[in-house]
Formats: C-alpha cells, sequence, structure tokens
C-alpha cells in the first residue's frame, strides 16, 4: 500500500494521483477538511477534472456539521482500503493531516466511541455552564487530563460518561491496528521558500476563483461553532471580509500567512514523525513519478 504525505501545496495529490494511475490504484483521502462537502476550492479539494481515470475516496462526503475524528477516519479508510484489496486495485492513501496517517500506519488505543445520547448529554452541560466552568468540574473527574483544547476536552468527558473510565486510561492500553499491511511511504518536501511562494499564489488563486462564494454559501448553512470545517484556512479571514471587519485584502495578506505557518508546522511534523522510504522535492517534475515509482519497485 501506497502512502503519500507532505504539506500544504506541496503537489502530493498530483502525485498521488499519478502513482495511483501507474499502479492501478485508488487515491483515498487523508485530509482533514477534505472530507467536507463545502469549500471545495479553498480546502485545495482536486478538481472532478483531476480525478478523471483514477477513483479518489472520502472525499467531499460530509455536512458542515457532521462530527467526524481521527477514528471514524481510520475506519472509513480502512474500508475503502479492503474494497480496493478486493477489486485488485492498489491503495494510495494521501494528505497533510498527520494524526490520520500515523493513526493508519502505527494504530491506535482503543478509546470507545460514545452513544449519541451521551454526546449530546455532555454537550449541553458544557453550554449550560460555559466551556471555563465545565473543564474545571471536568478536571475534579479526571484530574490525569491536562489538555485543554476544547474538542479534545469535550471527547474525554464523553469517554469518561460512557465507560466510567478516563480517557487516560484507554490510551494506556496496546495500540491496535486498523489495517495490516506493508506501507510504501513518500514525502513531498519542496524548497522551503519555494514552497511558501507556492502557498501565496494558490491563495490568490483561490480569491480570484470561488473561495468567497464558498464561504458565504458555507456560513449561510449556519454551522455550529465548533465545526471542524471553520478551522480551515482561509475561512476564518474570509468570514471577516464578508463581516465587514477586515478589507479582501487584509483578509487574503492574513490567509497567506496562517497558510505558511500551516506549512511550516507540517513540515516540522513530517519530519520527527514520519519514516519515508523516499523524498520528492519536486513532485511537479516529471521525473518525480518515475523516482518513486522506481523506490516502489
Amino acid at each position: 500500500m501506497i502512502v503519500v504525505a507532505g504539506p500544504t501545496a506541496s503537489g502530493k495529490s498530483a502525485l498521488a494521483a499519478g502513482l495511483a494511475a501507474a499502479a492501478d490504484g485508488v487515491v483515498i483521502n487523508a485530509d482533514s477538511m477534505q472530507v467536507y462537502r463545502d469549500v471545495p476550492t479553498l480546502t485545495a479539494r482536486p478538481t472532478p477534472r483531476e480525478e478523471r481515470g483514477v477513483p479518489h475516496r472520502l472525499y467531499g462526503f460530509l455536512e458542515p456539521d457532521a462530527d467526524f475524528s481521527v477514528f471514524k477516519w481510520v475506519r472509513a479508510a480502512a474500508d475503502e482500503i479492503e474494497k480496493a484489496r478486493e477489486s485488485g486495485k492498489t491503495p494510495v492513501v494521501v494528505g497533510g493531516t498527520g494524526f490520520y496517517l500515523q493513526t493508519l500506519i502505527n494504530g491506535i488505543s482503543p478509546v470507545p466511541q460514545a452513544d449519541e445520547a451521551v454526546r449530546r448529554a455532555v454537550r449541553d452541560e458544557c453550554e449550560t455552564l460555559g466551556f471555563d466552568r465545565f473543564l474545571a468540574e471536568f478536571q475534579k473527574k479526571d484530574p490525569a487530563f491536562s489538555f485543554t483544547d476544547p474538542q479534545r476536552v469535550l471527547r474525554a468527558a464523553e469517554v469518561l460518561a460512557q465507560t466510567g473510565k478516563s480517557v487516560t486510561y484507554w490510551q494506556s492500553l496496546p495500540y491496535e491496528k486498523a489495517v495490516k499491511a506493508n506501507f510504501f511511504c513518500v514525502l513531498t518536501d519542496p524548497p522551503r521558500a519555494e514552497l511558501y511562494e507556492r502557498c501565496d499564489r494558490r491563495f490568490d488563486r483561490m480569491m480570484q476563483s470561488a473561495a468567497v462564494d464558498e464561504v458565504r454559501a458555507l456560513l449561510a448553512k449556519a454551522p455550529p461553532p465548533d465545526s471542524l470545517i471553520l478551522k480551515a484556512v482561509g475561512v476564518r479571514e474570509i468570514a471577516a471580509f464578508l463581516n465587514g471587519i477586515m478589507t479582501c485584502d487584509e483578509a487574503a495578506a492574513h490567509a497567506r500567512q496562517m497558510t505558511r505557518n500551516y506549512a511550516k508546522r507540517q513540515i516540522t511534523w513530517f519530519k520527527h514523525r514520519f519514516c519515508a522510504d523516499c523524498v520528492v522535492s519536486d513532485a511537479k517534475s516529471p521525473d518525480a513519478l518515475t523516482d518513486a515509482l522506481h523506490f516502489l519497485e
């Protein structure tokens, strides 16, 4: 099985499609924002033209208010990988969400999923108390839990309410793998300055294309404030422009900087946590596909 990883704007999607075409494969998405149906331009989802000739899976299938997590993604990816294998095709998993890829390759703690009724009760309590008070009350129940990110706190509270045991306990158990496979891992790693230029140029193209209209349509759906899609780079900035808080130029400049910051974090993550069999410095070079296929052999 092939895994293609790399920072945003590094050319990994095109490389994955090329590898899938050469290996009679199926491209499976591992980007936490590209799973959502809305803002396809802003999340740099492959276009119908780019998908032509190669099956693409787990792209654009969720509404903005859908609750999604690494646990749900790895199960969905495992299903698509199994379907690809059964049809005699090579799974090619591609994305820049490192935690998704790490979970697929190394496995994950067997943390149970909470029932919908439990999830609703926890979130209602948080809304009633306010997050700060909710966090303080939760930390009394689970003193070992040290995170303060709202998504992690709510998830941990759901697990405790569902099972009576802390998420720390479940995370101490041996990892479980959703997929048993030999992974051939490719990393797209262009020079930093070149990558940042690509990020800037791509965002400018997004603004000239459909990005503003996509965010306007997304906001019209009034997704919950904690919806993950609202964290996609550029959504907040364009929303600020649409609400008259920023000018268009200010929003674009801020979003370009946020994109570069995101790319920097991804570079650091993959450098320390992703073991690549093949590193491609220019994924858009005609030689990139040939080099990756050579290593694959």
